[in-house]
């Protein structure tokens, strides 16, 4: 009997390209190929990039180079799809067998078996309709749409994943529903800007065009008002699209948890400027101001690109102060990169120098320890609902017999997205428990299992 063939995939990048990964793997595990762990015994080696910094592309070449060391030595297939520019897809077409756009992955199969280079662009297939072989069993990603229409001048997705394409509002529920018979505790609904989701099948440019989806806050609305013990999470926001509907939706909250992840990017209106991100810093803080004033102690995490082409000193210190003013309990902070075929690769020079995008990027981070810190102390002495997901082994001194120990410790997240960590057995992995929390760092919470 013949050894089945396996397939290792190296995923980057954010929560889209997790999904794309659960759908890739329906695909191959359709061509014959079974999931393995262990990259060195794989038969096939699949990376979903992520081209929206430099440095995930930089591991990718050089990830790629050590496969095809591997190939003299073996038969190996190398694949390439996800977020790739096609200023990559040229660089790296000799160091890939197979590059394709993550659109056309229903035609893998025909590729392995044939043996091509890459397929021709299959547009009548809606990959989204791929069931994916999810990774968890209790909470899933659910992408509303792909794509994205705001082409802020230092972002690739426009150029990877193209026009903002929706889902229809049944084939979502459809998966959804699916998957709370089958126990799913948590639904987080993905989108490079969901809060558009539905504008590309409603024409909003005529007032007599009809409308045939529902938007997005309708969406939520319906979902949010169906029975069951679930959470239901969404990202990403563009503060442009953030309507007052939007924000009466989230203060329903019943499954709707409460947390806002709204990137900001900068705390100076010149810079969003330069960035096309189409609001101000007033505009910005009055949407948070309303989604407050509605959910007082929801949690707020942010995206901010630092370093950004022409940054002056006191531009990056409004940053600065706005984080310090708005009190993040979490920022993902980067230092800008810029990417080749961007409308700021093209216009601006990329003049901050490592060291000081560096600098700035740490003095972000201080200010992120202090207010995160403030946030998560809330939670100290009260009882909290978490979903455990995840157990390591934590070894401790036992002073009295001299004898060092391994115990369990379950980490999981409760509505506000807070890492929180609690002895426990593993059973309850995939459960709502109740913990009271004991202390806070500034990027976790401790507790103990409340029996």
């Amino acid at each position: 009997m013949s050894k089945k063939l396996t397939y290792y995939l190296l995923v980057m990048g954010c929560q889209m390209n997790e999904s794309d990964a659960e759908r890739l793997e329906t695909i191959l595990n359709s061509a014959g190929y079974q999931k393995t762990n262990n990259e060195k015994e794989a038969d096939l080696i699949g990376v979903l990039a992520c081209a929206v910094r430099q440095a995930p592309m930089d591991r990718i070449y050089s990830r790629a180079h050590k496969w095809n060391l591997w190939k003299e030595k073996k038969p190996l297939i190398t694949l390439l799809s996800g977020c790739v520019l096609q200023y990559d897809q040229k660089k790296l077409a000799k160091k890939f067998d197979i590059i394709i756009d993550i659109k056309d992955i229903s035609g893998l199969p025909a590729i392995l078996n044939e043996n091509k280079k890459k397929i021709e662009q299959n547009t009548n297939t809606n990959y989204l309709q791929i069931a994916p072989n999810y990774e968890s069993t209790f909470k899933a990603y659910v992408p509303i749409m792909t794509g994205c229409n705001k082409f802020c001048s230092y972002c690739a997705v426009p150029y990877t994943r193209g026009p903002e394409i929706s889902r229809s509002s049944v084939e979502i529920f459809t998966e959804i529903k699916d998957l709370l018979r089958k126990g799913y505790k948590e639904i987080t609904l993905l989108g490079q800007n969901v809060n558009s989701y539905g504008n590309d099948i409603n024409d909003l440019r005529s007032p007599h065009a009809g409308k045939t989806e529902m938007s997005f806050p309708e969406l939520l609305h319906e979902i949010n008002s169906w029975d069951g013990d679930f959470w239901l999470r969404f990202t990403t926001s563009h503060p442009y699209d953030m309507s007052d509907e939007l924000i009466a939706v989230m203060a329903e909250q019943k499954h709707l948890a409460e947390y806002l992840h709204l990137p900001v990017q900068s705390g100076n209106s010149e810079v969003l400027k330069k960035m096309n991100r189409h609001y101000t810093i007033e505009h910005y803080l009055e949407r948070l101001e309303k989604v407050r004033q509605r959910i007082p102690e929801i949690a707020l995490s942010t995206d901010i690109i630092v370093g950004f082409c022409g940054e002056t000193n006191q531009q990056f210190m409004d940053t600065a102060r706005l984080m310090e003013q708005v009190g993040y309990d979490m920022a993902y902070i980067s230092q800008y990169s810029p990417r080749p075929g961007t409308g700021a690769a093209r216009a601006f020079q990329d003049d901050i120098s490592r060291k000081e995008k560096k600098i700035r990027e740490k003095y972000l981070t201080e200010i992120l320890k202090k207010t995160a810190k403030k946030y998560h102390n809330k939670f100290i002495g009260k009882t909290t609902k978490v979903l455990v997901d995840n157990i390591k082994n934590q070894t401790s001194d036992v002073r009295s017999s001299g004898h060092r120990m391994s115990e369990n410790i379950l980490t999981g997240k409760n509505r506000e997205f807070k890492n929180i960590q609690f002895k426990g057995n593993k059973k309850l992995i995939g459960q709502f428990v109740d913990v009271k929390i004991t202390s806070a760092t500034p990027w976790a919470l401790d507790g103990k299992l409340v029996e």
